[in-house]
């Protein structure tokens, strides 16, 4: 099966699409991996979990305009419907994502 791009996966009619554009130099985002990873398995099956490493992926980073690492992008049906940039509570994380999935 041939490789999805970044576009195909995020306009997914399914499920929502969290988005962590990250840096591997980056404290804040190896500090965010832990979260990241406990709500890929919170929202397992209602979720896709996308990590975009910004130093290989200027292309994606650019289009959503990310200043800065870690940044988060919820995106539904192909729209952004959440962005921010740095570090988040992971409770905060997890409700806005619950706002979001049906």
């Amino acid at each position: 099966m041939a490789k999805k791009s970044f576009n195909e996966l995020i306009n997914s009619p399914g499920m929502p699409v969290l988005v962590d554009f990250y840096a591997d130099w980056c404290g804040p985002c190896k500090t965010m991996n832990p979260i990241v990873q406990q709500v890929a398995s919170e929202f397992a099956g209602k979720l896709k979990v996308l990590k975009v490493n910004v130093d290989t992926n200027q292309a994606a980073a650019a289009q959503y305009r990310v200043q800065g690492v870690p940044t988060f992008i919820l995106f539904h049906k192909g729209q952004i419907v959440w962005k921010q940039a740095g570090a988040v509570p992971g409770h905060q994380l997890s409700q806005i994502i619950r706002q979001h999935v049906g």
